[in-house]
């Protein structure tokens, strides 16, 4: 994983890092290869992860054919 730092503001390269590793799950990753993971428990998050994308990609289509209303867009203000 690649960041450039632009007129040596190292700050911000830091947090655009920190951004790319927590959409790529190398947090998550990190914090699952801390301590064991029992095979019962790790079948459970498994099939609990799998749940919640079905329904996310339910909702989607769901979205997209007009039957649920689509989200609210946050407004950014800087």
């Amino acid at each position: 994983m690649q960041v450039l730092v632009r007129d040596n503001n190292v700050d911000q390269a830091l947090r655009v890092l920190k951004k790319k590793m927590q959409r790529e799950g190398l947090f998550r990753e990190m914090k699952a290869r801390s301590a064991y993971e029992k095979p019962s428990e790790k079948r459970a998050r498994e099939k609990g992860e799998a749940v919640r994308r079905q329904r996310k990609l339910a909702r989607k289509k769901l979205q997209r054919e007009g039957l649920l209303p689509a989200p609210k867009k946050a407004l950014r203000t800087r």
